[in-house]
């Protein structure tokens, strides 16, 4: 037990940290090691091991970023953000018009790819057309955030809880439908009245390396980009409409996608984020060996009698909020999942845990995704400038969210 409980703090501290004093080792490093350890400590066989790992899960989520793929190659998500860019619209229109495309990307496609891909386009387009970049790629992060949590597919945890609770698909979306759709409005309200007078480019504008200016060269392919909307279309009427199982499903649109006679395997598979999946993969075993010592068992119990149970929402609420931002969103609903056992806890968690990562930088991929971006071309996103948007953003979404939920809730 004194094992296990050492490895679970190890790995939660690496969550925290990002990475581990005095080692080259980032949070997929520190999972998969923990899991290992564990493993040949003799603290849990290979077999337990890999029966602790979610499998319907993971092939969602590898189906998923095989779709995802297929889009980035096709060219898609390059020229919808080219077509967004040239509206000849004042900004805060074309602020609203960039939002509604990206919160509608990232509820089918996954809000990390929508950023990884849209980043590089948006922020050429607003230097060429004078505008300041640093709004539109806060909004672009913050409604991939937004817009991923209206959907059981839009990011990774949501795709865990949905499965390991076996959420309904249709049930799900209706009931995140209204805050995330009001969500956005604030979003929008917040950050064209935050930047007013801003909109524009003072001085010369930065220039990107070539190298880096070949990110946003991606050739749109009517044939492939249809290919893959066909299968998220396809995808969307299953989940929606029949009871086959969500994984089974997306892995045979996968497989689908890779019989291409123009896209080659390792071009698809190359865009798959195996990292994410080896980070799944390693919490799972890590979570499994704590709550097999009957530790988190009696830690629940003990926040129970101190008036803090997470069956009810305002703890499960407040937890979520907190541990998303210390050791981000999928690793801290892997955490909580196993309180989960009330309705209303999956749409609760699914909901709280996505919109509070847009707090800090750190709290999202995709903000990482796309500070990085912006770093790459010159445009400096410090943790205060992201912060100014993504503070009062988080809470307002928080607030809209709980507001919807309470009723539900009773």
């Amino acid at each position: 037990m004194t094992t296990v409980l050492f490895v679970f703090i190890v790995v939660y501290l690496g969550m925290f940290l990002g990475e581990l004093p005095f080692l080259q080792i980032d949070r997929t490093g520190i999972a998969l090691l923990g899991a290992i350890a564990l493993v040949a400590l003799g603290e849990i066989s290979p077999d337990e091991a890999a029966q602790a790992v979610h499998l319907p899960t993971v092939l969602l989520l590898f189906s998923f970023m095989v779709l995802s793929a297929q889009m980035r190659l096709g060219g898609f998500y390059a020229r919808v953000t080219r077509r967004i860019a040239a509206l000849q619209v004042s900004p805060p229109a074309l602020l609203a018009a960039l939002m509604a495309a990206v919160a509608a990307l990232s509820a089918v496609f996954s809000n990390d790819i929508v950023c990884l891909a849209m980043a590089p386009v948006l922020a050429d387009a607003c230097l060429a057309r004078r505008l300041n970049p640093v709004p539109f790629l806060l909004a672009l992060a913050c409604a991939a955030n937004v817009g991923s949590a209206a959907t059981l597919i839009g990011n990774p945890q949501n795709m865990l809880i949905g499965e390991t609770l076996g959420l309904s698909f249709a049930g799900y979306a209706a009931t995140a439908a209204a805050p995330v759709l009001a969500g956005l409005a604030a979003t929008w309200a917040i950050v064209a009245f935050l930047s007013r007078g801003n909109w524009t480019l003072q001085g010369p504008a930065p220039e990107a390396p070539p190298e880096r200016r070949e990110e946003a060269e991606t050739i749109y392919d009517p044939w492939q980009t249809a290919k893959g909307l066909m299968v998220a279309g396809t995808l969307l009427a299953v989940f929606l409409f029949t009871a086959v199982p969500r994984e089974v499903a997306a892995l045979t649109g996968a497989g689908l996608l890779l019989l291409s006679r123009r896209l080659h395997t390792n071009k698809m598979l190359g865009l798959v984020d195996w990292e994410l999946l080896v980070l799944f993969i390693g919490l799972f075993v890590v979570n499994h060996a704590f709550q097999e010592t009957g530790l988190a068992a009696r830690a629940m119990q003990g926040l129970a009698e101190a008036g803090l149970s997470l069956g009810a929402q305002l703890p499960m609420f407040a937890v979520a909020f907190v541990a998303s931002n210390l050791v981000s969103n999928v690793p801290a609903t892997m955490l909580l999942l196993p309180a989960a056992s009330e309705p209303w806890s999956g749409p609760l968690l699914a909901l709280v845990s996505t919109l509070a990562g847009n707090l800090l930088i750190v709290g999202s991929i995709a903000n990482i995704i796309v500070v990085d971006c912006a770093a790459r071309r010159g445009i400096r996103i410090d943790w205060r400038a992201h912060a100014r948007i993504g503070v009062p953003v988080t809470l307002a979404t928080l607030a809209i969210a709980a507001a919807w939920l309470a009723p539900w809730m009773k």
